[in-house]
């Protein structure tokens, strides 16, 4: 890919005209023009890619979501989260069936690339159907455990687990997991136990839904006396790190366990803001320094799988809440969607364009007309961007979506179909 605007996202590293050079699926070499001067190369290539002075950059990683929702986009709004989940969510997600997640994680995926999403780390009821879809697309995913007390005794749920966390880490592929439970209030104590001696066993990183709601946070202070993370926190789930989904209400304590535990919050500002759950105090953990990412939920709750919308509503619902129009610096955003997510992910090896890295990149269209003019590109990505200025998504050296048309091994059509036909059927 030549004749560019390249961003890295690497640290104190602006955007420089150049090429990047691709070999498999890594980054096999970084030219900057400034410095290197550009010379005709004797080097073959099975394409060259004229960027006609667009910008190259790493894709976005989407550090929260449930693909298989997008059977429940529009179906059950205008609801507080707790009716929306077990009153219209859970009984239609009881219908599904094996396969039917395969082909909705599909149309996640179809919808991810079109948004400049590389990877997306999934939490849902069969992880083995998601990583199908995720290998036969050729996408990157990140596996989360979803234990909650559907899963059967705690024995028989943390076994399942258990293997599911050893079958995909045990080799180099697209996908990989880590373990992780629904949530506090929907997962008995005993599973609760079981996980956190598993995490400490593997030495392993815990996700979960962690206060996205005020009665989430007061009904587990009447049942412990703590919140749920000083509770999860004082049966030992979090020694080897982790994060928490939404994270809307903590407190200053909270907060410092956070920092000390190395846990990441992943914000989901559409979602939080859709089911008015509430805004999560990004600006104030921070300060604390602790490290903050950015995904979009699930398509049944945002409805729209975009990295753009969330970027913008990360920096402008912190501006609204702390009435400060310098709060959440653009560029500080734009970091979190791409290297921070990363970095929750644990793919410390998608996060930059460097030597090494794989190759899961993205060009951004900058002839629109809501990028121009160029002052500022990075804050024209996170204030104006939108899909329509994604021309191109690559994951693992893999263009899977180019102008328009998906890469992925299934026709778009056939898809949309089986997407429809799942829904439908569970309405019955």
């Amino acid at each position: 890919m030549y004749n560019g605007r390249i961003l890295t996202m690497e640290d104190n590293r602006e955007i420089f005209s150049g090429e990047v050079w691709i070999n498999n699926s890594e980054i096999e070499r970084v030219i900057c023009y400034a410095t290197n001067k550009k010379e005709d190369t004797k080097e073959s290539f099975d394409r060259e890619i004229d960027l006609q002075e667009n910008l190259l950059m790493p894709g976005f990683k989407n550090a929260h979501a449930h693909a298989p929702m997008t059977f429940l986009r529009s179906y059950a709004d205008d609801l507080p989260l707790q009716q929306w989940l077990f009153e219209k969510v859970f009984p239609m997600e009881a219908k599904l069936l094996p396969e039917d997640m395969k082909w909705l994680s599909k149309l996640a995926i179809m919808e991810y690339v079109t948004s400049g999403i590389t990877s997306s780390f999934e939490m849902y009821l069969n992880l083995d159907m998601l990583a199908q879809a995720a290998m036969e697309t050729g996408f990157r995913m990140v596996l989360c455990g979803p234990i909650n007390s559907q899963f059967g005794t705690a024995k028989e749920a943390v076994e399942q687990l258990k293997k599911w966390y050893e079958c995909y880490n045990e080799r180099d592929s697209l996908v990989s997991m880590h373990l992780g439970f629904h949530a506090e209030y929907t997962t008995p104590k005993e599973m609760l136990y079981e996980i956190a001696k598993l995490a400490r066993d593997k030495k392993a990183p815990v996700y979960t839904h962690n206060s996205e709601t005020e009665k989430e946070v007061l009904e587990c202070k009447e049942r412990y006396h703590l919140s749920p993370t000083k509770y999860l926190n004082s049966i030992g789930m979090f020694e080897y790190g982790g994060g928490g989904f939404h994270c809307n209400y903590l407190d200053e304590e909270d907060m410092d366990i956070f920092k000390e535990k190395k846990l990441y919050v992943v914000t989901n500002p559409a979602s939080n803001m859709k089911l008015a759950s509430g805004i999560a105090p990004i600006t104030r953990l921070l300060e604390k320094g602790v490290k903050v990412a950015i995904g979009t939920d699930g398509p049944a709750s945002n409805n729209c799988l975009d990295m753009f919308r969330e970027m913008f509503l990360v920096t402008g619902l912190q501006k609204l809440v702390t009435k400060k129009a310098d709060a959440m610096n653009s560029y500080d955003v734009l970091k979190m969607a791409t290297v921070g997510s990363a970095e929750a992910m644990r793919l410390s090896n998608c996060k930059t364009i460097a030597k090494g890295q794989k190759a899961d990149l993205i060009i951004i269209d900058l002839k629109q007309p809501n990028m121009q003019p160029l002052h500022n590109i990075e804050k024209n990505i996170v204030y104006s961007g939108s899909k329509q200025n994604v021309i191109l998504t690559m994951v693992n050296g893999n263009i899977l979506y180019e102008k328009g048309e998906f890469f992925i091994g299934v026709d778009k059509e056939e898809v949309y179909k089986k997407a429809n036909e799942i829904a439908n059927r569970c309405k019955l």
